[in-house]
């Protein structure tokens, strides 16, 4: 029997302001054990940086999922969310908004800015860990991302 070819690493970029959620996150990934690439900025300046692959970020490879959080210092995570949908090259990527925000308006201005989906962080540990764990296997195994 043949065995499949692996994929090359899936590269994701974390827009996420809350240390303690950066770890849980990176966490819940090496966990799951998917090959992925994690790359961290803290606010919504240095993400379009990385998208633009600016400055710092000149040499960053081009992120295949972002994971968003809405409420970021320097530019908000809507504000990031609306430039990458306007983009032509950005806009292909999809975008999982991740955050505490159960607003309906939040929500619904998400999907209005075209993020691909919404989800609310639980208060829990084990549901934030599963949360992620199933992000990474819905984006990562289950569909197919453009470039592929």
């Amino acid at each position: 029997m043949k065995i499949p070819a692996t994929r090359q690493d899936i590269e994701i970029l974390l827009v996420e302001d809350n240390p303690g959620d950066v770890r849980l996150t990176q966490e819940a990934l090496k966990e799951a054990k998917m090959q992925n690439q994690l790359h961290v900025v803290e606010d919504g300046v240095a993400a379009m940086e990385f998208l633009h692959q600016e400055g710092q970020y000149a040499d960053v490879p081009r992120p295949d999922l972002i994971l968003l959080d809405l409420n970021l210092p320097k530019k908000d995570g809507r504000e990031v969310l609306q430039e990458i949908k306007q983009d032509p090259v950005l806009k292909r990527i999809p975008v999982v908004v991740l955050t505490t925000s159960r607003d309906e308006e939040d929500i619904l201005r998400s999907y209005d800015l075209h993020a691909n989906c919404y989800v609310t962080k639980p208060v829990e540990l084990d549901e934030f860990i599963q949360i992620v764990r199933s992000i990474d296997n819905f984006w990562l195994t289950i569909v197919r991302l453009p470039g592929e």
